[in-house]
Order: structure tokens, then C-alpha cells, then sequence
């Protein structure tokens, strides 16, 4: 799908919440969709560019109470909220990338899921495309992010972005 890109300007770690937060209710309003075909987002940018502040905040904003733990060296943190399935990976690990299909991932990317990537380059063509890839990268001050879309859900996720352009 090529689509248009949304570039955002992320001028501090409350600017990075801000856009976990907002992702996370348009995930909400996309339920239905989810329910039947699954959303997987990509989050990619290097050490410390924001990827699991970002995903934190969905997480939170999504009603997962408590600390939301980097899934560093759990590989997988599994969520269920406001009537979500969640998954969030962290593949920076990884020394090659069969080691996706080795630790049974597959089976979490379909229909019902939300699957969080950090770090997806490490599981190279065994992990299904994303629908939506937001790439952060680090800018003094501040940071930026990237916004595609792959597919109809991930534009209807991207659409849902507006008030952050």
C-alpha cells in the first residue's frame, strides 16, 4: 500500500506519550478490525529512541495497570485490555533471525492481536509485515517520527493521528 507518510515532530518524552496514547485509542475505535484480521506495528529506531516509551504509553493508555516492562530480555510481554489482545516483542536479541520461528512468535500475529515490534529487522522475512512502522530517531532537542502504513488497517490507524501533525 503506498500511502502518504506522516512526519511528526516529538519535542520531548511527553511528545513520544502523547503519540502512544493517541495510537492507543485509534487501536480502540479499530477493535473490530482487529478482531478479525489483527494489527501488527512496527517500532523501529535505534538505542533509545523512544520505541518502548512509546509502547509503555499505549500499553497504559490501554488500561494495563502496574509497571509495563521492557520485553528486553523476555523476548515477549503479553497484554489483554480494553478488550485487546496485546503482545509486545523486543527482538534486539536476536543473534539470527530463525530464531523467531524457534521460539514459537508466529502463532501471536493474526486475527485478535495487537503485536508491539521493537528491534523487527532482527527477525528478518520470518515476521508478517507490518501495517503500520513508525520509525523514531533522535534529534537534539527532541526526536521525530515516522508514521507508514502498509495495509487498510494501518491507514485507518495513521488517519487517526491528526491532532499530533
Amino acid at each position: 500500500m503506498s500511502e502518504p507518510q506522516l512526519m511528526l515532530t516529538l519535542s520531548d518524552t511527553a511528545a513520544t506519550e502523547t503519540l502512544g496514547r493517541t495510537l492507543a485509542d485509534a487501536l480502540l475505535a479499530l477493535a473490530a478490525d482487529i478482531a478479525s484480521r489483527g494489527c501488527t506495528i512496527y517500532l523501529q529506531g535505534e538505542l533509545g529512541a523512544g520505541k518502548t516509551t512509546l509502547a509503555r504509553a499505549l500499553l497504559q493508555r490501554l488500561g494495563v495497570g502496574g509497571p509495563v516492562k521492557s520485553p528486553t530480555y523476555t523476548l515477549l510481554e503479553p497484554y489483554e485490555a480494553s478488550r485487546l489482545h496485546l503482545y509486545h516483542f523486543d527482538f534486539y536479541r536476536f543473534k539470527t533471525p530463525a530464531e523467531f520461528m524457534d521460539g514459537g512468535f508466529a502463532e501471536y500475529f493474526g486475527p485478535g492481536g495487537v503485536c508491539l515490534v521493537e528491534w523487527p529487522e532482527r527477525a528478518g522475512d520470518y515476521l508478517p509485515p507490518p501495517d503500520l512502522r513508525i520509525v523514531l530517531q533522535d534529534h537534539d532537542p527532541g526526536r521525530s517520527a515516522m508514521v507508514s502504513a502498509q495495509t487498510e488497517i494501518g491507514a485507518k490507524c495513521r488517519d487517526r493521528l491528526p491532532g499530533l501533525r
